[in-house]
């Protein structure tokens, strides 16, 4: 079993607390800027926000304005505040998620009603994004790239790019653990179905944002970047990998 949730709790109100300490200058550790306490923090915050609403009904400390109130605001600076952080650094909560499923619960497994929290939530990760949410992550991937002109303009494009550079790789993964990771049908004799997925999956990624576009596949290879996606997200690692923007989006062609 997990830890009780009061002790999480705890360790929330005391954080909580911490932040009020200097909210009067600003919503992080030091008050108005970003430092070394902030950077220190993000990992075990982070790894909060993404496991405890699985770990425990009704302990969502991400969005849980009322009862934490400083960390909300904690958390709302830095995807809001620090582009280097949100679209280089950060991690997903795919990828903390992960984690509950590797270690911690013994030969029992994970607990089923916790199964069925993190199947909610990768659902809710899966839907598209409103306009404002869109044009929101741009603005920061704007600022982020402006002194960066090797990375891709938008997030999308980015995971495109790492594809492409990493696309032997990639193949070499799927070969070896698709069939154990439900994309069997994307292991066949010769590389053909691979490689239109891996292709048709590019295009629709590095045409993600423009909304003239026609984005039509035929049903199989539909099927199969849906398929490929899903293994992505599954074997992928953020911000290892790619970052959680950039991955966001191959996490998104799995209901496309």
């Amino acid at each position: 079993e997990p830890l009780w949730k009061n002790e999480f709790e705890k360790v929330l109100c005391e954080t909580n607390e911490l932040l009020k300490e200097t909210s009067n200058d600003g919503p992080f550790f030091c008050g108005h800027r970003l430092t070394a306490a902030d950077i220190a923090w993000a990992p075990f915050l982070e790894r909060y926000a993404a496991q405890l609403p699985c770990l425990h009904s009704g302990l969502n400390p991400r969005y849980d304005a009322k009862t934490y109130p400083y960390l909300v605001a904690w958390y709302d600076a830095m995807d809001a505040q620090i582009p280097e952080y949100v679209c280089k650094v950060k991690g997903d909560a795919s990828s903390w998620r992960k984690v509950l499923t590797m270690a911690g619960f013994g030969n029992a497994g994970v607990p089923m009603d916790v199964t069925e929290r993190m199947e909610d939530f990768q659902e809710n990760e899966s839907r598209p994004l409103t306009r404002e949410e869109s044009q929101s992550q741009q603005d920061l991937w704007d600022q982020y790239t402006s002194s960066r002109p090797w990375v891709g303009k938008s997030p999308s494009i980015e995971a495109a790019s790492v594809m492409t550079r990493n696309r032997i790789a990639i193949m070499k993964d799927i070969k070896k653990n698709g069939a154990k990771n439900n994309a069997s049908s994307l292991v066949v004799d010769n590389d053909h179905v691979l490689d239109e997925a891996m292709r048709a999956m590019v295009y629709l990624l590095s045409q993600e944002d423009d909304d003239e576009k026609g984005l039509t596949l035929e049903k199989d290879t539909h099927e199969n970047v849906k398929t490929l996606a899903a293994f992505l997200d599954y074997r992928m690692c953020v911000p290892r990998d790619m970052s959680c923007l950039s991955a966001a989006t191959i996490k998104r062609l799995i209901h496309k």
